[in-house]
């Protein structure tokens, strides 16, 4: 799962977006461990939000993911 994480944290601080669809997540992770499967990419991606290390932002209709500090991700 650390090297889950890894990829994930890989991800998020690479793109040029500040938040991100879990889908978008996981097709990055999958690329770097093409067996990965969804269940532990979300684990692992629960984990870091959990470590503070991600934050969840909500639109509303979706969840969306963004590294905890880098743009607009904070609630006011």
């Amino acid at each position: 799962m650390e090297d889950i994480k890894k990829a994930i944290l890989d991800f998020a601080e690479s793109s040029k977006k500040t938040k991100f669809y879990f889908k978008d997540m996981e097709k990055a992770v999958q690329k770097v461990f093409p067996n990965a499967k969804s269940r532990e990419i979300k684990k692992a991606a629960t984990a870091l939000v959990n470590e503070e290390k991600l934050i969840y932002f909500s639109t509303g209709s979706t969840t969306m993911y963004g590294l905890k500090g880098r743009g607009q991700t904070e609630d006011h």
